[in-house]
């Protein structure tokens, strides 16, 4: 009986054996599906990532070409022959030197104006104790949810009052009175540091002043760089405050000098986007180098302690 068994259970299993014969275990199953999820999510990042940088190709390609190859199809994305005078001829057009100088300096002193600011108001809402602190913080947070142009004709008559319309002084002055996206933002990343090292350092003698100039400010590199890159990217592609507060030639900025060679020279494509890659170079450069720390701080910013 036990042999017959036996025989019959062979007999069974068998078959099995032979139609299966490439049947994946559970942790090969798993990392096949782990391979198709990886290399479809790579296949779509990709391909979004083709299709946003395509105008900045073509834009870039476009910069060098003759007036009559701009529309041409299908489309030359190496031009040729290659024409370098169109970044003179769009420097001399218009005094676009004149409108970098003022777009690096409205950008720099609003980014410089943020970061003291929103550094000190941001330390003392995470680190200092006093009452009412979670209102005013709350407060605060509340104004992101303003429209800007609820307050544009408020600021303008306020602006106007002190006699600051047609200076750049509406444009980077109030950079310095704080923001609550730069305070929210380096706020988050502060109650990442432990409040251990600002307990020992006031045991130890420690001023407010010294905890937040020599230990919080050098730990929040990545934080100040990210809020640095957003306000200078904010500042140097803004074109409603220029427009409204600025008139003169000479005080103009890039973008507002970009709008107005479209007005002037509506034709001239190939000179308009030389002006854009001129306009889009500072930034791209700036990411390129303070890209590590941006990514760091976006992902830092996000933890609790």
């Amino acid at each position: 009986m036990m042999s017959s068994t036996n025989a019959t259970q062979a007999t069974t299993s068998s078959p099995k054996q032979s139609l299966f014969p490439f049947q994946l275990s559970t942790w090969q199953s798993q990392r096949l599906q782990q391979r198709v999820t990886h290399t479809l999510s790579h296949l779509i990042l990709i391909s979004g990532a083709v299709v946003m940088v395509l105008p900045f190709l073509w834009m870039l390609s476009t910069s060098f070409k003759a007036p009559g190859k701009t529309f041409v199809y299908p489309p030359e994305w190496i031009p040729a022959p290659i024409v370098w005078e169109n970044y003179p001829n769009m420097w001399t057009a218009l005094p676009f030197g004149k409108f970098f100088i003022n777009s690096v300096k409205i950008a720099g002193l609003t980014t410089i104006g943020q970061l003291v600011t929103c550094s000190m108001a941001a330390f003392a809402f995470s680190i200092l104790k006093f009452r009412g602190r979670e209102f005013l913080f709350l407060l605060l947070i509340a104004t992101l949810m303003i429209p800007y142009q609820v307050t544009l004709i408020p600021t303008f008559i306020l602006f106007s009052k002190i006699g600051w319309v047609g200076t750049h002084l509406p444009l980077w002055v109030p950079a310095f009175w704080g923001g609550a996206f730069g305070t929210f933002l380096l706020r988050q990343f502060y109650l990442t540091i432990p409040i251990d090292l600002a307990e020992s350092a006031r045991i130890d003698g420690a001023s407010i002043w010294q905890i937040f100039r020599y230990i919080y400010v050098p730990l929040s590199g990545p934080a100040m760089a990210a809020l640095a890159i957003f306000t200078f990217m904010w500042s140097w592609n803004d074109l409603l405050n220029p427009l409204i507060y600025v008139a003169e030639l000479d005080q103009l900025t890039l973008t507002i000098g970009l709008s107005f060679f479209q007005n002037q020279y509506g034709g001239k494509w190939t000179l308009m986007m030389a002006g854009a890659v001129v306009s889009i170079l500072p930034i791209l450069v700036i990411f390129f180098f303070a890209q590590k720390y941006f990514i760091q701080g976006i992902a830092m910013t996000g933890l609790k302690r």
